[in-house]
């Protein structure tokens, strides 16, 4: 390994990950090496169950690799204990899934200054830090509004915001337009890359639609286990 790649935020090193099915292996990625710098966008393209959704829970710690490691920083993400991780998660990480995953019976305001409130932040400077962003994200007017009355696009665009709450060096993204229509997706799509300009934070994301990799700085395809540069 270089120096360069020493000096990278994300490290994922000689990764593999298989499951034992009836006494057979099945293997789902073989040898994924990958190094990421901050301010760095990288998408990750495939099929339906190539494995693109499995690599992004392991750099998260939410799975555990079968051979290798993923480094993030100075931490071994494949190594730390549930605490740990969820720590790792909460302080490092911005993470956005297909579905937005606000709760339900809490305002868009509340739901992203939740991260915040999980780690220990005061009440106020969580909920005017939360205000910010929503503001930043599109979605300022909507800070008093529950889920259930704002469209999918407003949803997915707090969900982000939350991601930001607690000014993650690293956001995952797995299929983050995957429920969204044209419009909506465009949107978000663009959100995404603003934030990356915006914070110097690194972006992994995860798609199965080409446009939207294509868009990243580095897009990636994966297929038949194996990481190839698209």
């Amino acid at each position: 390994m270089s120096d360069a790649d020493e000096n990278a935020l994300v490290r994922v090193e000689q990764l593999d990950k298989h499951y034992q099915t009836g006494g057979e292996k099945l293997s789902i990625l073989q040898s994924i090496s990958l190094s990421i710098w901050p301010g760095q966008t990288v998408s990750i393209a495939g099929t339906s169950g190539c494995g693109k959704s499995t690599l992004l829970n392991m750099i998260s710690g939410l799975d555990s690799p079968s051979n290798g490691r993923v480094v993030v920083g100075d931490l071994d993400v494949s190594s730390l204990d549930e605490r740990a991780a969820g720590y790792f998660r909460n302080q490092v990480l911005g993470m956005v899934f297909q579905a937005h995953h606000l709760l339900k019976e809490f305002t868009l305001l509340e739901n992203t200054a939740m991260p915040a409130l999980i780690a220990g932040s005061n009440v106020k400077q969580a909920q005017a830090r939360a205000k910010e962003l929503l503001e930043m994200v599109g979605v300022g007017n909507r800070a008093s509004h529950f889920p259930g009355a704002v469209s999918g696009g407003e949803r997915q665009r707090a969900a982000v915001a939350r991601a930001l709450m607690n000014n993650p060096r690293l956001i995952l993204a797995d299929e983050p337009t995957g429920n969204l229509d044209e419009q909506h997706s465009d949107g978000v799509q663009q959100l995404l890359f603003d934030v990356v300009a915006q914070t110097g934070a690194a972006l992994v994301l995860v798609t199965h639609d080409k446009d939207f990799a294509a868009r990243a700085q580095r897009p990636y395809l994966l297929q038949h286990g194996r990481l190839e540069e698209a």
